[in-house]
């Protein structure tokens, strides 16, 4: 059995999920909880990968890496401190939470308006209602934690407004790339290798699919039309097995 480190032993925050703010202040709480995003996004990405096998859930979570990587990048060229060292080491332009929002808001927004398109209630004002709810719920949710950081004294409102700006930035660039191109030009350098990346031996193996490539929802109503057709029929058994059993 492993013997338990010494109280007295040196020790450090795990920065990734350690969080000062003012505990007098509620609004102060609410940004600590919500500058933790990020780090909650991660496996939220994993499971929609995992579960659904969509091709989009893979590309954005890359794109979401990747766009963190150049963030790195940027960090260790420019070299510009925060704005209170006490609260973190490391560099502070651009900040690295904003710009993952950034680019998670804009690449879900550009989704929702250019590829996927929701079951219509029957009624145009609650669909124009819902699609507009979720544009503000997305940037709302983005720019919140964005001002977090600067609220919580963990960046400039530069540092901020900077990654905030290079996210969006990244985000449309990378969906222009891996989702537009390929959809609107499938004949394309890109069109072709998203079809090759679709209907490889691996790819097929791990069930990777395009949904959106098929129905405009990914198939959510097509799979729910589907299983209510099958759990009817199992009710209609069981009724009719308990029928005859009396």
């Amino acid at each position: 059995m492993a013997s338990q480190e010494p109280i007295s032993s040196s020790r450090a925050a795990l920065d990734l999920t350690y969080v000062l703010y003012n505990e007098s202040s509620f609004l102060s709480q609410v940004l600590a909880l919500l500058t933790l995003t990020p780090i909650l996004l991660n496996p939220a990405y994993a499971a929609l990968s995992v579960w659904t096998r969509e091709l989009l859930f893979l590309e954005m979570w890359a794109g979401q890496m990747l766009c963190e990587c150049f963030n790195y990048v940027l960090k260790h060229i420019i070299q510009e401190e925060r704005p209170n060292k006490d609260l973190g080491d490391g560099y502070g332009f651009p900040s690295s939470h904003s710009q993952w929002m950034g680019y998670f808001a804009s690449f879900l927004v550009l989704h929702f308006a250019l590829q996927h398109r929701f079951i219509t209630t029957g009624y145009r004002v609650l669909d124009v209602a819902r699609i507009a709810f979720l544009y503000a719920f997305i940037i709302a949710w983005a720019g919140a934690v964005a001002f977090s950081r600067f609220h919580l004294s963990y960046h400039t409102a530069p540092q901020v407004l900077w990654g905030f700006g290079i996210g969006v930035a990244f985000g449309s660039t990378y969906y222009t790339f891996v989702e537009y191109i390929p959809r609107r030009w499938p004949d394309s350098l890109l069109g072709r290798l998203r079809t090759a990346l679709l209907a490889n031996p691996l790819s097929t193996w791990f069930r990777l699919r395009d949904g959106w490539a098929v129905w405009a929802d990914s198939g959510t109503e097509a799979h729910w039309l589907q299983w209510r057709e099958a759990w009817d029929r199992q009710r209609m058994g069981a009724k009719r097995r308990d029928a005859k059993a009396q």
